[in-house]
């Protein structure tokens, strides 16, 4: 990296760390006459909640929202759907103009969670949740999410309520037809991948991802494969051991040898278009894509498990996947009435619900036995693999103030040169290592 990158990278970093900091301060200094301290309240009346991904799950929040309003009659919710794409944006220009616009439950992912919590938007609810029947029946994995995310080992800023997780996909008919057994070892993943390419008939063992996004499905590809357990060994990040470059060079040789040349600039969509309607055997991507091959497919013709344990036998690693979640606002007037909301979303039944409808996996441990569940393979496999207590998940630090640049279109084309052979895989480990260790010390140096 030139020196004017590296400085221009430290200055957005610091830049993203005085802000936060800033606007905390900020939201403190108002609490002098109660609007960021907020009240518990009679635990009636109206109280609003901000849908962090309106349109897509607007009607099956308008279903919960009814049984609620149904069971509490004395509550009443005014829902409000966020695009998602501007639900980050829009919570802070309210925390900005004071935090009176904003709600008093809001849908929280963890990829902003810590710039939420970082500037005094969130109440913890940790206690809340001790003292709740949510006790001991969120997955655990979800829970220590969500924690990390916040930025702080003690309090939970958000109740999980569903998570996605790193599936590999394969076409059983094509597996079938060449006497392939299912792609549960490394082993047998990469001899899957060599067997069922036919370049000259367009026949591709995998495809990946070299576009938009193609990092984090390399980081899934590269824990998964060294079995290294932490993202961090004290402040220094795990992304460049040894372990991790080998599975890299791994991963990396399959372009165009086993790949169609065109995943190079494939985003998500383009890269499971491709899939879906041609003949490729294996795809790695999350369980958001089985709608879409069951579509075009049809269940017969595709299964998704979780990426294989490591080589040495070792126990499954995953990275984790943004966590989703029901935020309690501080400046809320009725906290009491928020939290019944956010309680009853989150119960066993509403949990389900939400998650059979957006095919996530439910936080709530209640809903692990429920019928569509069972029905859908690809989640039930997720469910176990995450509730399975030797599963390991490398918790990524989506608190760092620079986390979206650094892992995504900051180096997506560093990603692209090692896919070419313009850069080795140890130089683009090293490189992206060496910006996530400064971005960890600056953001040690300001807690």
């Amino acid at each position: 990296m030139n020196r004017a990158g590296s400085r221009a990278r430290a200055t957005r970093t610091a830049a993203a760390v005085a802000a936060v900091l800033s606007l905390a301060l900020t939201a403190t200094a108002c609490g002098d006459d109660g609007s960021s301290t907020g009240e518990e309240g009679s635990g009636k009346g109206t109280i609003t909640f901000w849908d962090n991904n309106g349109g897509p799950r607007t009607k099956v929040w308008k279903k919960i929202i009814a049984e609620f309003e149904a069971k509490n009659p004395d509550i009443k919710v005014k829902y409000v759907p966020i695009p998602i794409t501007n639900v980050q944006s829009k919570y802070d220009t309210a925390i900005q103009s004071g935090g009176d616009s904003l709600p008093d439950v809001g849908g929280v992912g963890t990829a902003y969670l810590a710039n939420l919590a970082a500037q005094g938007a969130l109440d913890p609810v940790t206690d809340r949740v001790e003292d709740s029947p949510l006790k001991g029946k969120l997955i655990k994995n979800m829970v220590d999410s969500v924690r990390a995310a916040g930025g702080d080992e003690k309090e939970l800023f958000s109740v999980p309520t569903s998570a996605n997780q790193g599936t590999l996909w394969y076409r059983t008919d094509l597996f079938k037809s060449a006497q392939l057994p299912a792609p549960t070892t490394w082993d047998a993943f990469y001899k899957a991948a060599e067997k069922l390419t036919d370049k000259g008939k367009n026949k591709f063992g995998f495809t990946l991802r070299g576009g938009a996004g193609s990092i984090a499905q390399a980081l899934d590809m590269m824990y998964a494969q060294s079995g290294i357990s932490s993202f961090w060994d004290g402040d220094k990040t795990t992304l460049n051991d040894p372990k991790n470059v080998e599975a890299l060079e791994k991963y990396v040789a399959l372009f165009k040898k086993v790949t169609p040349a065109a995943d190079l600039n494939n985003d998500f969509a383009k890269m499971v278009a491709q899939f879906d309607q041609g003949d490729i055997g294996m795809l790695q991507h999350n369980l958001g894509s089985y709608v879409d091959h069951v579509k075009q497919l049809g269940k017969d013709k595709i299964a998704g498990i979780p990426l294989p344990p490591s080589k040495d036998g070792s126990a499954r690693t995953i990275v984790s996947n943004p966590v989703d979640g029901l935020g309690l606002f501080k400046a809320s007037k009725n906290k009491a009435a928020a939290w019944k909301f956010i309680e009853f979303a989150a119960s066993p039944e509403m949990n389900s619900l939400w998650n059979e409808d957006v095919g996530a996996i439910p936080a709530n441990v209640g809903a692990a036995d429920d019928a569509w569940i069972s029905k859908a393979p690809p989640t039930k496999a997720a469910l176990e693999s995450l509730n399975d207590p030797q599963t390991k998940v490398v918790q990524l630090p989506y608190y760092l103030p620079d986390w979206n640049n650094i892992s995504k279109a900051e180096n997506e084309p560093s990603f692209q040169k090692v896919l070419l052979g313009q850069m080795t895989a140890k130089a683009f480990c090293d490189k992206v290592a060496d910006e996530l260790n400064k971005a960890q010390a600056e953001w040690k140096k300001n807690q």
